[in-house]
């Protein structure tokens, strides 16, 4: 998978060196010349140009990607690549980092954006996720299909424990996709019965959450 990466600041080059390790591409595109650090990321590939610019972006061959990640410190400048990446280049995955909570709002398809990371969202999110037990937290959104995922930490008398996963009339529109059991990630199967302390992950659309957690931890 061919991946270019607006942004090559601490976030984009972090990316970025997850990616090599996973055997992708990477292409790291900075208009600021003292971002351009080659021996930081040797692997990549490195352009110093606007993003913003359609010259740049042809220079870059962007309608080879498979994905785009604007992860810039500029949320207007992170809107206008994601927004020319997807409709004048056809790039099937458009991630954006939003940095300001306040234009979250703004990061969804109207912008050409598959996925938004909001930072400060996801890090309040890990922090309720490492304190709550029993409480539903939200950690990401996928702004396609408006849903969400989100946790939950299973309290030790929670009502479904020692029950199987097949066995529970779920919510519509919800989908339990991994347990987190003492280290261990358990892809769930109808047979697998759930635990005190298990922590749960589900997508599931933001009309059933409410149910969900009552499901889960009782009223």
């Amino acid at each position: 998978m061919r991946v270019a990466i607006a942004g090559a600041g601490s976030v984009g080059k972090s990316i970025a060196i997850e990616l090599l390790e996973n055997g992708h591409e990477v292409l790291l595109i900075d208009k600021n010349p003292r971002s351009i650090r080659v021996d930081s990321v040797p692997r990549a590939e490195w352009l110093l140009a606007d993003a913003c610019e359609i010259t740049s972006l042809d220079d870059a061959g962007l309608q080879r990607c498979n994905v785009v990640i604007c992860a810039t410190g500029d949320d207007k400048a992170n809107l206008v690549v994601s927004l020319l990446a997807k409709t004048e280049y056809g790039v099937p995955r458009v991630v954006a980092r939003v940095n300001h909570p306040k234009n979250e709002w703004l990061f969804n398809e109207s912008w050409g954006i598959d996925v938004a990371v909001s930072t400060p969202r996801l890090l309040s999110a890990l922090v309720e996720e490492a304190v709550s037990v029993g409480d539903l937290v939200r950690l990401m959104t996928f702004r396609q299909s408006d849903a969400n995922l989100v946790e939950l930490t299973m309290p030790p008398d929670a009502p479904l424990a020692g029950q199987r996963v097949g066995d529970i009339d779920w919510p519509v529109d919800t989908a339990l996709v991994a347990i987190l059991r003492e280290g261990r990630v358990i892809v769930p199967h109808d047979d697998d019965p759930l635990e005190g302390g298990d922590e749960l992950l589900f997508v599931t659309n933001e009309d059933v959450e409410d149910q969900l957690g009552e499901l889960l931890s009782g009223p």
